[in-house]
């Protein structure tokens, strides 16, 4: 390991493979509401045509307005030859050159191009258009229903219930249309769509793909991720769009993307898809889906998300917190939970990893700023070295956690001065992310008066925790629920499980105090640990049975982090890799970056930076809370290599859940929904931790476009003040200059 000057090591020769912050097409999610559903679309110069039931709509300012033509049901509308070809209930319509034309009156299905000319179908009867008007194309109908006409191979196709056929000398052709595999057994088609070299077929049961005269399907096991497709569309970027009954998908680089309600489309069941530049438009029964892709990096990104923040009110004295909606006062307010000083962490990380990056002074102040807020739930509280929850302005708009641990009341305090409240009982969790921000903070940032106050503040909790018998005491001079590593506690029923995790953070916060304070209590306290063989049961920390707690894995890797950057022993040194790996094997499944960027930081092995790189991209921007389900799919196996040592499906991603923080279990499939807005700090943690180390590099662009966000552009349409108001309460009392 080699030091980067100040701060913690790099590793010697790093087997990561570099990701270039190369410009990449940013997913950006809206919605049109409608009143009655949307069943076909088309767009044409950039503007998206939607048809209802009572005509044609046009995309106009975030909203459908009327865009003329025909005032009945609109069956199909397509763009083709520069113009917009619609399919009402009673005749064919075309609009060119901002004016609408009756083509033909009568009862048709369809409209495709076909050797450079317009072909119109019926239920039993194609026509190719003339200016003399339709010239019948077959001299036999149709034996069955026409549900759809594309041309292909320089011939025209139709589509069936359950079959295809082509139109040969004036007659409808089905023997020919394939010699090898068939449409899926049983199954009902809903859509075709030639594209380039193949006919796709959507069916209940899976995708159809005729390339020549051979039928494939498209399922599950090939990624398809939900099988009862319903609609199909050629994309922007040598991608496919396809509706199913229960959300989109996008085929794009071999791989599937899917967009589920309510975050990407209004409703599940997906009636249309048409795209335009960079866009898809998805038709539901209640409005449209709009998925835009504007071009990113992901310095950019960081940025979008850190005036998120600031913008959208989930900032205040140093602390960053989710926001809920306030029924009665009908407006966002923080919530102050049980680990605010805890999730505060990964903010202040990616402060100091940011300023550690680029030298900025105002970054510089903000880490500043946020290490005092971490310092004060010391101070707050009048028992030296026990930190507090959470803090709460006496009078200001937040809604405060009513429970405490394990199901047991809120513990919340009033200071002398009747200003603030704090809550108490608290747990490992705070600890955890305590020692390992503020000696980043000191490493990376800390200078002069600082450098001494994040000395004292780990001295401070580290000599509560030791001198108490390794607990922490709340106010009636008992153990907190779980801030016990103490042998008394590990051996019982209660804290036996517990023995591998708490062991190993008591390791990790002595060696903490000893690098960073150097005092020799805390090498005899380090002593004691060793002498009851807590580092022996580090190895297995990670628990895969009898239960399973994926929140207990941010605290492991929060523990990891400084122990291992600190610990020179080599023994002890053997047994903490040893269960890096192990705890790293069962993680890397769930892609969980985070974990991924410490692991390499303290290895210098490759912490499969693509799947890194994917993740960081697929974060939405729009970081508040939607309902999502993914256990329908049927693209939940788990992928080789990857062995899930907890379930029989795969993890989800951050496209199908949403902005999420490090102790989210992505193993759960559905989830989600509430009015409230999450905190988009473990993005910023990860993305400036793989600056720091290298892994990540800055951007490859000088374009300041795709590199900045300007102020407002985070408010989604939210208006000036999106989110909960602005902070206006007392600010932290200054313990140190």
């Amino acid at each position: 390991m080699t030091y980067k000057g100040k701060g913690f090591p790099i590793p010697d020769n790093p087997t990561w493979r570099i990701i270039n912050d190369e410009v990449y097409p940013q997913e950006i999610g809206s919605k049109v509401p409608s009143d009655s559903p949307i069943t076909t679309l088309a767009v044409l110069g950039g503007v998206l045509y939607a048809g209802d039931a009572t005509g044609v709509k046009r995309l106009k300012d975030s909203a459908l307005a009327d865009a003329g033509g025909p005032k009945d049901r609109i069956l199909r509308l397509r763009a083709l030859n520069k113009a917009l070809w619609c399919v009402a209930e009673s005749a064919v319509w075309r609009l060119s050159g901002g004016k609408w034309a009756k083509i033909a009156d009568g009862a048709f299905i369809d409209v495709c191009a076909h050797l450079g000319g317009i072909v119109i179908a019926s239920a039993s009867d194609l026509f190719r258009l003339e200016k003399s008007g339709l010239i019948p194309l077959n001299s036999a109908k149709s034996r069955m229903p026409i549900l759809d006409a594309a041309s292909y191979c320089e011939t025209i196709y139709v589509r069936h219930s359950n079959c295809l056929a082509f139109l040969q000398d004036g007659r409808f052709e089905y023997f020919d249309v394939d010699d090898w595999g068939h449409l899926p057994l049983g199954s009902v088609t809903r859509d075709m769509l030639s594209f380039r070299e193949r006919i796709l077929v959507p069916t209940d049961k899976g995708l159809a793909e005729l390339r020549g005269m051979t039928w494939r399907t498209i399922t599950g096991k090939q990624g398809l991720c939900y099988e009862d497709t319903t609609c199909v569309a050629e994309g922007f970027a040598d991608d496919v769009w396809i509706g199913t009954m229960r959300g989109a998908i996008r085929n794009v680089g071999g791989k599937y993307h899917f967009f589920g309600c309510d975050r990407w489309i209004p409703a599940d069941k997906v009636n249309a898809i048409a795209c335009g530049d960079n866009v898809a438009y998805i038709a539901t029964d209640s409005g449209i889906g709009i998925i835009e892709y504007e071009p990113y990096t992901l310095q950019k990104k960081a940025e979008w998300y850190e005036n998120w923040l600031e913008e959208w009110g989930q900032k205040r004295i140093g602390f960053i917190n989710t926001l809920v909606w306030d029924g009665k006062r009908n407006e966002y307010v923080r919530f102050l939970s049980d680990n605010d000083g805890g999730w505060l962490c990964h903010y202040m990380n990616s402060l100091c990893y940011k300023y550690a990056v680029t030298k900025d002074p105002k970054v510089r102040l903000q880490a500043v700023e946020a290490f005092k807020a971490m310092k004060w739930t010391e101070e707050i509280t009048p028992i030296p070295g026990f930190p507090a929850r959470a803090i709460y302005a006496v009078g200001e708009k937040a809604l405060l956690s009513s429970t405490g641990s394990g199901g047991l009341p809120a513990e919340w305090h009033e200071t002398e001065d009747g200003k603030w409240q704090w809550k108490g009982d608290t747990s490992s969790d705070e600890v955890d992310a305590q020692i390992y921000s503020v000696v980043l903070f000191y490493e990376l940032v800390a200078e002069g008066a600082e450098k001494e106050a994040a000395k004292e503040h780990i001295d401070r909790i580290c000599s509560h925790i030791v001198e108490n018998g390794w607990i922490l005491r709340d106010l009636d001079g008992k153990p907190t629920k779980w801030a016990r590593w103490d042998t008394d506690y590990l051996q019982r029923p209660e804290g036996f499980i517990a023995s591998g995790l708490n062991g190993m953070e008591a390791l990790s916060f002595i060696q903490a105090a000893i690098a960073v304070t150097g005092d020799d209590k805390f090498r005899m306290a380090k002593q004691q640990l060793l002498d009851w063989g807590y580092h022996k049961c580090v190895l297995r920390q990670k628990l895969v049975f009898p239960i399973v707690t994926h929140f207990d894995d941010r605290l492991a890797f929060l523990s990891y982090y400084p122990m291992l950057n600190y610990e020179d022993d080599p023994e002890l040194r053997a047994i903490y890799r040893r269960s890096l790996e192990r705890s790293w094997e069962v993680k890397r499944l769930d892609n969980m970056v985070w974990f991924s960027l410490v692991y390499s930081a303290l290895t210098g092995n490759d912490c499969e930076t693509d799947r890194v790189s994917e993740h960081l991209r697929d974060w939405p921007l729009d970081c508040r809370n939607y309902r999502y389900t993914n256990s329908h799919r049927h693209d939940l196996a788990v992928p080789e290599p990857y062995k899930n040592y907890v379930e029989d499906w795969k993890p989800m991603g951050p496209r199908e859940v949403g902005v999420q923080r490090w102790d989210h279990n992505y193993q759960r499939p559905d989830g989600g929904g509430g009015k409230g807005v999450n905190e988009p700090s473990g993005w910023l943690d990860a993305y400036w931790m793989g600056r720091y180390y290298g892994i990540i590099t800055a951007p490859t662009t000088t374009d300041k476009k795709l590199l900045t966000v300007k102020k407002g552009e985070v408010r989604m349409g939210c208006g000036p003040q999106p989110g909960a108001a602005l902070y206006d309460g007392p600010e932290i009392p200054l313990s140190f200059k």
